[in-house]
């Protein structure tokens, strides 16, 4: 097999992990509040479900071929250690964001809903700034640390904590560059107001960069 062939692999890995990523995300925020008759603990604990589970299948599945990155800033995290290239890094990040915007307008089709929307719902404020840096820290020390000290842990690890953040989190825990931007692109209950995403994906890659210093020291000569 050719270096292009496995890249393109790579990048089929990706996108279709990032389609049903996004996908799940939007699809079961509209399950979610519609079944749950108003009730907003119900349908977030609906979305933060599916979303935690689809993870961890994702990665088991799509990680052996391209590190079931997802979300550039686990791209990002993974080009400030030197463990992919420059231009592999923006293809990847390319690929996660045009496959998730896609499987955002995939989930609208589902349910009958007009495929292009923009999201009305307001989602600023330093605490939800700092919510966000928090869980893309979290989510960038929980992949690093545990690829370190038990890899076959790390769909696992990544989809609980995905969950758990969801809730501890003011920001419901977007953690991800893509599919904040993508979340934008939909008037449902998972979206986020277009004029709000920039606050959100400075504090994510804050979050993300803040991560892998800590985890350089603190997992430096752990076997």
């Amino acid at each position: 097999m050719t270096v292009g062939d496995l890249m393109r692999r790579r990048l089929l890995a990706e996108a279709i992990g990032s389609f049903f990523l996004f996908a799940c995300v939007i699809g079961s925020g509209i399950m979610a509040e519609t079944l749950a008759g108003g009730n907003v603990a119900i349908a977030l604990l609906g979305n933060t479900l599916a979303t935690g589970a689809i993870l961890a299948v994702l990665i088991a599945m799509l990680g052996p071929i391209s590190g079931a990155h997802f979300n550039p800033a686990v791209t990002l995290a993974f080009r400030l250690r030197g463990e992919i290239a420059t231009k592999e890094a923006l293809l990847f990040v390319a690929v996660q964001l045009a496959a998730g915007i896609i499987g955002v307008w995939a989930a609208h089709a589902m349910f009958d809903q007009p495929l292009m929307q923009y999201s009305i719902k307001p989602r600023t404020g330093a605490g939800q700034w700092l919510g966000e840096a928090i869980a893309t820290f979290g989510l960038v020390l929980t992949i690093l640390g545990t690829i370190k000290v038990n890899k076959a842990w790390v769909p696992a690890s990544v989809g609980l904590y995905i969950s758990a953040a969801y809730w501890f989190t003011s920001s419901t825990s977007f953690a991800n560059p893509a599919i904040t931007v993508a979340r934008s692109l939909s008037n449902t209950f998972a979206g986020i107001a277009p004029v709000d995403v920039g606050g959100f994906v400075l504090a994510q890659f804050v979050g993300a960069v803040i991560a892998v210093w800590v985890a350089k020291w603190l997992y430096e000569g752990t076997r």
